[in-house]
């Protein structure tokens, strides 16, 4: 049975978790694991936004990259087919008129620093958030901290800085590593990116089991 030894681990929350409705903006390096890792347990009433294509340069970290000028949404909805898809730019736009109150939880892997902000203010209470992955090659450098404690990643600091002047002061935790950036320029490696989302997928299913009980 496909699902057996996770319904060994969840036990009566199993069932609870498949019907658990869930948002995944960005399903880049980052976004692609949380989404891989989550259907293959077990939840599979899920929803993905993004906008992009598959470039050469996505390969060394993506998910589907293979499909190459393929919209993300698209190839990766013939690989996990019970999800449902929006080909759509995250910015405030999409931020002000999207109905997220529907959602169970929510998880935010998109690099533009204005939704983000938007994002935490708005729905910090049901929302798993991730900063600098890039330039990195340890990921026993990876933390989820609120993101007031962050440090060593300019990403982060732009974040904390945006919510300060919107008078932002929630304990809101991040997925964060400390590491100091190894390249100036957008280098990146699996073995955090992937690893930042699979963390995204553990959070996401301890807070869904914790708001079972």
């Amino acid at each position: 049975m496909r699902f057996d030894r996770c319904r060994k681990l969840f036990l009566d929350d199993f069932e609870k978790l498949q019907n658990a409705k869930i948002l995944i903006l960005g399903v880049g390096g980052v976004g692609g694991h949380a989404l891989d890792c989550l259907y293959k347990s077990g939840l599979n009433n899920i929803t993905i936004v993004d906008y992009d294509k598959y470039e050469l340069t996505n390969q060394n970290r993506q998910i589907g990259s293979e499909a190459i000028g393929e919209y993300k949404v698209e190839h990766l909805k013939t690989i996990y087919p019970n999800i449902q898809t929006i080909n759509q730019k995250i910015d405030l736009e999409f931020i002000e008129n999207f109905d997220f109150n529907s959602y169970d939880i929510i998880l935010d892997a998109i690099d533009d620093i204005k939704p983000k902000v938007e994002l935490i203010k708005k729905y910090y209470k049901k929302l798993i958030s991730t900063t600098g992955s890039a330039k990195r090659t340890d990921p026993f450098k990876i933390e989820y901290i609120n993101i007031f404690k962050t440090y060593n990643d300019p990403f982060a600091r732009k974040i904390r800085e945006s919510l300060k002047k919107e008078r932002f002061n929630k304990n809101f935790k991040v997925i964060f590593s400390s590491e100091n950036p190894q390249c100036k320029d957008m280098g990146s490696f699996m073995g955090v990116t992937g690893t930042f989302g699979l963390m995204m997928c553990s959070i996401a299913v301890q807070k869904l089991r914790d708001n079972l009980k």
